[in-house]
């Protein structure tokens, strides 16, 4: 069985990973999909109450992807009564958006806890867009010991190079400009890499010099558990380059691995 889970709002990146989880399981196999729009990883300033809800439209998208089963439960259904468990990842939970999200973390590894126990042995597929949170499942399910292997599908992107998101439907037309100077930064950064550059300091300030605003990060980090890696690049250590920024009010993220093929960012 392959789960897929995700928030709704599906897109073109969602669809990537159902048809991956069906090319997975083969044409017997079982592909479910969750959509949830989970309260507890959202903290008290951010978008909860507007994210897109879309079910009837969601699981019409999904029918058309072949997918077998949709589980959409109530918030009450997740949290009922009296919950108070939580589970938390710290180390990998930590950097990048756990500075500036210190709840969203606990909340993604609790509810995913909870469909992994729903669900029993499978695969899951996430984006790598989350690539935070994907380690963070990632080292979950391994830290557990569930019965579930947890997969990252590569970012899906839009012709200009900028990742797919839900989100992206905040942007007015001048900020979708805007957020396509995004995916240049990471090229350029990929590019320097590739002639040779591993001074960290230099990596990052590749890419803040090329983003329209001042980032809340642009940052290195050791692409397994998302240690930090010091001041140079190892050899044969890849190292995760990820991204966040505000454009208006519309908060984006993405990232590069350094040292591994990123289909999405490489010349074709």
């Amino acid at each position: 069985m392959a789960l897929v889970p995700t928030m709704g709002a599906l897109h073109r990146g969602h669809l990537t990973l159902m048809n991956e989880a069906r090319r997975r399981v083969g044409p017997e196999g079982l592909v479910v999909v969750s959509i949830f729009v989970n309260p507890t990883q959202f903290g008290p300033t951010e978008d909860f109450a507007r994210y897109p809800r879309e079910l009837d439209a969601d699981v019409a998208r999904c029918a058309t992807a072949g997918v077998d089963r949709v589980f959409a439960p109530a918030a009450d259904a997740m949290y009922p009564s009296g919950d108070q468990t939580r589970v938390r990842v710290p180390t990998i939970a930590a950097p990048l958006c756990g500075v500036s999200r210190p709840v969203h973390f606990e909340g993604v590894a609790t509810v995913v806890t909870k469909l992994f126990a729903l669900t029993g042995p499978c695969v899951a597929l996430f984006g790598r867009k989350d690539y935070q949170q994907f380690r963070l499942l990632a080292r979950l399910a391994r830290d557990l010991f569930l019965p579930v292997d947890v997969v990252g599908v590569p970012t899906v992107r839009e012709d200009d190079g900028l990742a797919l998101s839900s989100r992206n439907r905040y942007l007015a037309a001048d900020e979708r400009v805007l957020a396509a100077s995004i995916p240049t930064a990471l090229r350029a950064a990929r590019a320097a890499y590739a002639r040779g550059e591993r001074d960290v300091g230099t990596l990052e300030d590749l890419v803040r010099g090329r983003l329209p605003v001042v980032p809340e990060y642009a940052s290195l980090r050791g692409a397994d558990d998302l240690v930090d890696v010091g001041a140079q690049l190892l050899p044969n250590s890849p190292a995760v380059l990820a991204v966040a920024l505000r454009i208006g009010a519309t908060r984006l993220i993405d990232n590069t691995v350094l040292g591994e093929p990123d289909p999405g960012l490489d010349p074709s």
